[in-house]
């Protein structure tokens, strides 16, 4: 049986679900097979909101459409969330809790049986608090229970022509910010504006990490060596300068997901 079969039948059995949908590859592999299988039953809830990079926001709509997702859009005012503004390391925790209570709602009134997101075999490999929300709201992860892993998601999203299947990684704006650095508007448009400039230089996989007056920029270890020529290098700072940074940094590490996470005890991360 393919992954796509194990899915399908999956999902069949569930009758009707509401998908946490963001635009990404998990969540479009899920909501494509889902409206395959289920049809209207099949409702994918997006929750806009500050913590969302804006171009994913207009990315996911466009998909949903072109693919014929059944697009619910919510508006969520996250920064009022209790200890989501914190920024403390169970931010994702609360956030999440709040999100998907929501789409628990949602599907209680259109009376579909499950709420499901977009976790992944592979998403053990970094701490995720807000795992531990939504297996408190009964949240399942049909990618996860299939044993899918991310390659597994890109290959299988390419076979059905998704054009996500090899779409960089993302996450919330957040996770471009210190634990213990407070959450404002103003610092998660700094961070967008300047994740939009260098994606509009052509970089494909990056993070721009805020580190109050300093921005510490984490490219593709290939793609270091660009950013240094003369001319680039003299636009990207004096383009990330104008948006409020007083210095500019290149992590030599280079991009890696969770980076925010590296700080912390060990006993937290393993929670």
């Amino acid at each position: 049986m393919t992954y796509y079969d194990g899915l399908s039948a999956l999902l069949k059995q569930m009758g009707g679900v509401v998908i946490g949908y963001s635009g990404g590859v998990d969540s479009t592999l899920l909501a494509k097979v889902a409206t395959d299988v289920l049809g209207e039953k099949a409702v994918c809830v997006f929750i806009e909101s500050v913590l969302i990079p804006a171009e994913d926001i207009a990315n996911a709509v466009k998909l949903a459409k072109d693919f014929g997702f059944h697009l619910t859009r919510i508006q969520a005012d996250v920064m009022s969330v209790d200890k989501v503004p914190d920024n403390d390391p169970d931010r994702c925790y609360y956030c999440k809790k709040a999100v998907f209570s929501k789409l628990v709602e949602i599907a209680r009134e259109r009376g579909l049986s499950c709420v499901l997101d977009g976790s992944n075999a592979s998403d053990a490999s970094d701490y995720r608090p807000g795992t531990r929300a939504t297996k408190e709201l009964a949240v399942r992860s049909p990618l996860k229970e299939l044993g899918m892993s991310k390659q597994d998601i890109r290959v299988l999203s390419r076979e059905l022509g998704l054009p996500t299947w090899n779409k960089p990684s993302n996450a919330c704006l957040a996770s471009r910010i210190p634990y213990g650095t407070a959450l404002s508007p103003e610092i998660l448009k700094r961070v967008d504006d300047a994740e939009i400039y260098l994606r509009s230089l052509g970089f494909s996989q990056f993070r721009v990490r805020h580190h109050g007056d300093l921005a510490r920029v984490e490219l593709m270890p290939q793609e270091m060596e660009r950013i240094m020529t003369e001319e680039l290098r003299q636009n990207v700072v004096a383009r990330l300068k104008q948006l409020g940074y007083a210095y500019v940094a290149l992590d030599l590490t280079g991009y890696r997901t969770g980076s925010m996470n590296e700080i912390l005890p060990e006993g937290i991360t393993k929670q």
